[in-house]
């Protein structure tokens, strides 16, 4: 039985002739899919433009991009630069002959970082001063010589000479310590204390030279030169002490210009008519 069908049903095919199945896309699904096509072409062509006219104007070269080049030891930028973040970089140099400026509308921090991030040495260039902190500033030499020097301990000049050119001078609260103190030539030295005691001290002795002018001492109360284990010498071909009170003087030798000068016990200097012999003892009313 099932033969037989078999045999009915390829009678029937090949009497009617063979089928023909349709594949593919028709109708608005065919003409949809051109649309979706041509758009896709015309948004390569569009992008592949953006990318051309940004390649222009950025100036995309080999070598870069606008004045950022790139060679074999790094970055070189030309013209001026703005950097809105942090920017982290082994040496940054201008190029030879030419200067190197760093910008900012608030100030300018460079920081030195340790292995940990963490500040060892920073330089801050602000709009009011100009700050460093570190644990020793050093300024050298192009030889290597130090010509100043700062830390906790002490401030090191090393320059041969030091000089202050402001009006007032210069303000020591403390001591100072130096082999010379001396003005410009044809300028005058001062060295006072408004309110406090001036102290100079020297294990070896203290020299004070006037080459070319006069050495004025002044005080308002008193004036002491004492040395403990040697003397004091006045060498000079004239001293004057034009000040030094006078004994009373008698009558008879009231015209005469010449006096003795008398040292009462106390140390203290006085002057009396000279006589025939000496008028000290007559005048000792002034040691009293």
């Amino acid at each position: 039985m099932p033969q037989e069908q078999y045999a009915h049903r390829s009678a029937m095919q090949t009497s009617e002739g063979p089928q023909v199945y349709k594949v593919g896309i028709y109708g608005w699904r065919k003409r949809c899919l051109y649309f979706f096509v041509l758009l896709l072409m015309i948004l390569i062509l569009v992008n592949l433009a953006m990318t051309i006219w940004i390649l222009k104007v950025m100036n995309f070269t080999i070598d870069g991009m606008g004045n950022l080049r790139i060679t074999e030891k790094g970055l070189k930028l030309e013209g001026d630069s703005e950097f809105l973040k942090p920017l982290y970089a082994k040496e940054i140099r201008s190029r030879p002959g030419n200067p190197l400026y760093f910008q900012s509308a608030r100030n300018v921090t460079v920081n030195i970082l340790n292995e940990k991030t963490k500040v060892l040495t920073r330089l801050v260039t602000g709009p009011q001063a100009v700050e460093a902190h570190s644990q020793k500033f050093e300024v050298k030499t192009l030889s290597g010589k130090l010509l100043f020097s700062a830390d906790d301990n002490e401030v090191v000049v090393g320059a041969e000479r030091l000089r202050v050119l402001g009006a007032e001078g210069t303000v020591f609260p403390k001591s100072i310590e130096t082999p010379n103190v001396r003005a410009d030539p044809f300028k005058e030295l001062r060295l006072e204390s408004p309110t406090r005691a001036l102290v100079m001290e020297a294990p070896k002795g203290i020299e004070i030279n006037a080459e070319a002018g006069s050495l004025k001492a002044t005080c308002r109360t008193e004036l002491r030169l004492e040395s403990k284990d040697g003397e004091i010498t006045l060498n000079s071909a004239k001293i004057k002490l034009p000040n030094l009170p006078q004994g009373s003087s008698s009558s008879a030798g009231s015209r005469q210009k010449i006096y003795e000068l008398c040292v009462c016990p106390n140390g203290r200097l006085f002057l009396s008519q000279a006589g025939s012999s000496s008028t000290c003892q007559i005048n000792t009313s002034v040691c009293l």
